[in-house]
């Protein structure tokens, strides 16, 4: 993936991809414009690191970051999941500048990053932005009780029928480049686990699996299997926001 100047006008290059910059007013988007940054997401790269202050925020255009909660014991499972309809780094929009937990790439992509500082300015000067922003927040949080919800109560199955239409949601295409390991943690489960759900899946004719990919063959199906798990935070996003369509 090419990674264009910096300091280029990212309107210029191309139109904006995130749903929140495309439905933000112009009065709002122009405040922000002249701090972004076009840049891109490698794998596993971290966009908020916990307990120290946020640097920046990113705007997601393409791919997927996790928000991942961790225990001192060192467990760890997601509790957020941020594509290109959100934004990292929350916190600010509502008045910290830490957050508790980490954020960091779960599938490559590219964003719109914007430094804290500049954000912070652009929120002050903006009541409208900040609420606007606030309601994106608000969705989020759906979505987080939401998997709180479900990994207490449903079998892995469910669960991961659950993440993989999240992740359809997100992503172009029907192919997810995402390995077993990297499910493991996302799902807080332990590898073999995964592999077992996968195959699962996979005899349902839901997925096809292979290494480093999962290819969604029928949604309908895992929206079945899912058990109720999908659809309310997706339908608060679309009452707040607008609807989530990856094309």
């Amino acid at each position: 993936m090419t990674n264009p100047d910096k300091n280029s006008d990212p309107d210029k290059s191309h139109q904006f991809r995130n749903e929140l910059l495309r439905r933000m007013s112009a009065d709002d988007l122009a405040l922000l414009k002249p701090n972004m940054q076009r840049c891109d997401l490698p794998l596993r790269m971290m966009l908020v690191t916990p307990n120290v202050p946020i640097e920046a925020v990113y705007f997601i255009e393409e791919g997927i970051g996790s928000v991942v909660a961790r225990t001192t014991s060192g467990h760890e499972a997601e509790v957020g999941f941020i594509g290109f309809e959100g934004m990292t780094g929350s916190s600010l929009v509502m008045g910290d500048d830490r957050a508790v937990h980490a954020c960091f790439v779960q599938l490559e992509g590219e964003a719109i990053r914007i430094d804290a500082g500049p954000f912070n300015a652009a929120l002050a000067a903006s009541a409208t932005l900040r609420m606007f922003l606030l309601r994106f927040v608000n969705a989020l949080l759906t979505q987080t009780g939401c998997t709180a919800l479900v990994n207490a109560r449903l079998k892995l199955e469910e669960r991961l029928a659950r993440w993989l239409l999240m992740c359809d949601d997100r992503v172009p295409g029907e192919r997810l480049a995402i390995t077993h390991e990297f499910l493991a943690i996302m799902l807080g489960v332990r590898r073999p686990g995964v592999t077992v759900a996968l195959q699962l899946l996979e005899g349902r004719a839901l997925i096809r699996s292979r290494r480093g990919e999962i290819v969604i063959r029928d949604r309908a199906g895992l929206e079945e299997l899912a058990n109720g798990s999908y659809g309310e935070a997706e339908a608060e996003y679309a009452r707040l926001i607008g609807e989530i369509d990856a094309g």
